[in-house]
């Protein structure tokens, strides 16, 4: 059978596309080298953070207005909810790219954004230990996004539309032909499509790095912590981002659901790449470092260790997403290098997407994730 789109990677991002194009009536096929639900990419960890005033670039703002939407809207249509509103709290001294960045985007898209005194911080969060140097922004909008139901949110969706979908199929390799692509699996079959996207996650090292994009995978733990106070639980603390001297890099984390308080450094840990991703975890590496900052910040928040677990970040050189018409083959979309800040954008990237596998401009400015603002193509093919 010969196909409108194939996506291959049914992650946050592939899920989400699928979904977009079978909803638009497109004969469409999902490929995913491992099990439905697996943990073994980007997509997994119970809590994923969103928020609206982006310190990284103002230029994700209006992405973001449409994900809260496209968010909302599959929660109506699946029945499931999957974004709960908790705040976010973001502390860091006056320089602090969290806050000077937020405090941008916020004024540049008129968005809700409460400046925190130090002594604001500490009355209204007495259970916090606030440096004398630092300073908050709140962002009342600031919530929590479930990866694990959101992805099978959007699979069961593309399902209903009619989406066909295949797990255990991994990619052998893919051939632009003069009316479409082929596509060739592991286990010898071919398929034919009119386009194809490629959401790999952090099996996107080779294909962006023909391109002259020098992907990195670096291996970021997330853990668990039974607090010794219930006053983390969600509904009484926000989600966090702190940006503190002498930390290795910003700590964030989020009130306790039930699975206890969840805290990593964002952006942090060992270079690798997505074969050899050691997913051991070593107390003394990896988890002794987060404790001693959570002390500090949250006391009694880390009382028990529960869990942890790696989550590789796909880091592109700037840090921002590429999402493209590959250079030389339209009909292949690049959609990767989420640099550990994509996960909230699932559904509108669905959207972006399917607008350009099926032929058409995306409805949103993307230029700012082309693949044109880095300078070294190596291998256009």
């Amino acid at each position: 059978m010969r196909y409108d789109v194939v996506v291959v990677g049914l992650g946050a991002m592939g899920s989400a596309i699928l979904a977009h194009c079978a909803r638009r009536g497109a004969s469409v096929l999902g490929l995913e080298q491992f099990a439905r639900g697996h943990d073994l990419g980007s997509s997994q960890g119970k809590s994923r953070m969103i928020r609206k005033a982006y310190f990284e670039d103002p230029a994700y703002v209006p992405l973001l207005l449409r994900a809260y939407d496209l968010w909302r809207e599959l929660e109506h249509r699946t029945g499931r909810e999957l974004l709960q509103i908790t705040g976010l709290l973001m502390v860091g001294h006056e320089a602090a790219e969290i806050i000077t960045g937020a405090q941008r985007a916020a004024r540049e898209h008129d968005l809700p954004l409460e400046s925190l005194t130090t002594r604001e911080i500490r009355t209204r969060y007495p259970m916090l230990r606030v440096q004398d140097d630092e300073i908050g922004a709140f962002e009342p909008d600031g919530g929590v996004l479930d990866p694990e139901r959101c992805v099978q949110a959007h699979l069961d969706e593309a399902s209903h539309a009619g989406a066909q979908m295949r797990f255990g199929s991994a990619l052998e390799n893919w051939e632009v032909t003069g009316d479409g692509v082929v596509v060739r699996l592991a286990d010898g079959d071919r398929i034919e499509s009119r386009a194809l996207v490629l959401s790999l996650g952090p099996w996107f090292q080779e294909t962006l790095g023909r391109l002259g994009v020098a992907i990195r995978v670096q291996r970021n733990v997330q853990a668990w912590f039974e607090p010794a106070t219930d006053v983390y639980n969600a509904g009484r603390f926000p989600a966090f981002l702190l940006d503190r001297a002498g930390l290795p890099a910003p700590l964030y984390g989020f009130p306790d659901f039930g699975d206890g308080v969840k805290v990593a450094f964002h952006a942090h840990g060992d270079l690798t790449d997505a074969a050899h991703l050691v997913r051991e975890i070593d107390l003394a590496r990896d988890i002794a470092p987060v404790v001693s900052a959570l002390d500090k910040w949250m006391p009694g928040a880390s009382a028990t260790f529960r869990t942890a677990r790696p989550c590789p970040y796909t880091l592109t050189p700037d840090s921002h997403f590429v999402v493209d018409r590959h250079p030389a083959h339209p009909g292949l979309i690049l959609c990767g290098g989420f640099s550990g800040h994509g996960f909230k954008f699932a559904p509108v990237i669905g959207e972006i997407c399917a607008d350009l596998a099926l032929g058409s401009r995306s409805r949103h400015n993307i230029d700012f994730l082309a693949l044109r603002r880095f300078a070294a193509r190596a291998d256009p093919n």
